[in-house]
């Protein structure tokens, strides 16, 4: 009774089998340590040349400082759906990031003379003797001055909320929180007098982009409902056309509803948006860039790393010779060793020799 029992159990419901984890002989232990014992004036070598260098970086490296503000951008009108709000938030911080932003503070702070932004980030003379840049005008210097302020500048919203946050980079602090603050009054200055969604440039981006897809996914379904064969793979290919039709074209009728939206707010008050400092920016009490510990750190570890490296291709290397010239040795005692025929070997060669020598001295006489 007991053997039927057991064969109703199902072999998922036997205990599991142990199978020991790897286990770390004593002889693997003291080779490691005979290894960093014999490495040890390379590693130390290579940690304190890694030192070296990072100490001379963080003497000679200009640091950067990094300015922070907050703005808050509210909508006006009620908008519940997260799509509406994260729409609003997006697009606000595309315009505070835009060209037009930037112009306006680089002509305000004169920074299109400044040989900090004032230079392309190709390189310089090389640049331009390469081929890689255009000469140096009026004009270009601007529009280096544009991308070198768009690279320091970033922006990004907070959680879930209306909550901006702008942040730009330069090396001198007082300098990174007067354009941040400029940023942020351009912005609000901007907002009032440009109230609406609809001119933006990153909304007309957004709108072709989803008419694009909607387009395009409509378009995979009907050649394929034109093409398509009666099985069950047709079926399931159909359905997923079907889905992507209706998601694309699901996505840009939401955004049209929430511009929409926006444009009935528009008409009703003016701004839609209603943006203010929250926190306005400070100059920053210590350098962002480069940190003494982060370098430090990982100059010490990237030290250890190579002297690790350098210490294992040296054994190996010797390794290598080391069987190279046992190989060798081998070989010479190979043929050192090896018994030479009966009719090459000195013994019978003088014995032979000497037979013949004493026939011919017998048949002279």
């Amino acid at each position: 009774m007991l053997q039927k029992t057991d064969n109703w159990k199902s072999h998922d419901d036997r205990p599991p089998e142990f199978h020991p984890g790897p286990v770390v002989s004593m002889a693997e232990v003291r080779a490691v340590a005979a290894f960093i014992r014999r490495n040890v004036p390379i590693i130390a070598l290579t940690s304190f040349a890694a030192l070296v260098v990072a100490i001379l970086y963080l003497l000679v490296a200009v640091p950067t400082y990094t300015a922070k503000a907050l703005l808050i951008v509210n909508s006006k009108g009620n908008l519940v759906d997260a799509t509406a709000v994260s729409t609003v938030v997006e697009s606000q911080i595309e315009i505070m990031k835009s060209e037009s932003i930037a112009s306006a503070v680089i002509e305000k702070l004169g920074l299109a003379q400044d040989p900090e932004f004032a230079t392309s980030l190709g390189g310089g003379m090389i640049s331009r003797l390469l081929g890689w840049s255009k000469p140096e005008t009026e004009a270009n210097a601007a529009r280096y001055a544009v991308e070198r302020f768009e690279r320091k500048l970033s922006a990004k919203r907070v959680g879930r909320t209306y909550l901006v946050e702008l942040t730009f980079d330069d090396r001198d602090p007082d300098r990174a929180a007067q354009i941040l603050n400029d940023v942020a009054e351009k912005y609000i200055t901007h907002q009032v007098d440009k109230a609406g969604l609809q001119d933006d440039k990153w909304v007309k981006d957004r709108l072709n982009e989803l008419s694009t897809q909607a387009f395009a996914a409509q378009k995979a379904l009907d050649d394929y409902s034109k093409n398509r064969n009666d099985s069950a793979d047709s079926a399931a290919t159909m359905d997923r056309l079907v889905a992507a039709a209706e998601s694309s074209k699901n996505a840009y009728n939401n955004f049209r509803h929430v511009l929409r939206k926006i444009e009935a707010t528009q008409q009703q008050s003016s701004p839609v948006f209603e943006a203010s400092i929250l926190t306005g920016a400070a100059p920053p009490l210590r350098a962002s860039a480069p940190r003494p510990r982060n370098v430090l750190g990982i100059a010490l570890v990237g030290g250890l790393l190579l002297g690790v490296a350098i210490a294992i291709l040296r054994d190996f290397v010797r390794g290598m010779r080391a069987k190279e010239l046992e190989h060798r040795q081998s070989t010479e005692e190979a043929r050192i060793d090896r018994p030479l025929p009966d009719a090459i070997r000195p013994a019978h060669q003088s014995e032979a020799s000497a037979r013949a020598t004493s026939v011919r001295l017998t048949g002279a006489g």
